[in-house]
């Protein structure tokens, strides 16, 4: 099993910012896109964001686009999903994901984190 840790939920007032990070093992990190999901209870898992391994190419759900910013660092084996102007809306728990296509489907990732819970109060 390899190793995917998130860090960084809690809660916020809508319009605020969190950060959030993921800490790969480098075996994981290597060649690999990794890409942040959510899911809401009772709900399917939804794609967030991704980003290739050289860090050249990056994807996001449109609802989150020009408010949220995925990043790597491949020197730290993380990656980040900076929020911005965060909205009730995106209250749930986002989840850390790595896999060998850049991609946005749940099921083209083969390793996942723990999750960690955003909460967006009004």
């Amino acid at each position: 099993q390899v190793p995917l840790a998130e860090s960084g939920g809690g809660l916020v007032q809508a319009g605020g910012s969190l950060r959030l990070s993921c800490v790969t093992s480098p075996r994981t990190f290597t060649n690999m896109a990794l890409a942040w999901f959510r899911q809401a209870p009772g709900k399917e898992r939804e794609f967030v964001a991704v980003i290739r391994w050289s860090g050249g190419t990056t994807i996001y759900k449109d609802s989150v686009k020009g408010r949220f910013t995925i990043a790597r660092d491949n020197a730290k084996n993380t990656v980040s999903l900076q929020m911005n102007s965060l909205k009730p809306e995106d209250t749930t728990v986002y989840y850390c994901a790595a896999g060998r296509v850049l991609a946005t489907t749940p099921r083209q990732f083969d390793y996942w984190g723990q999750g960690t819970q955003v909460t967006v109060s009004t």
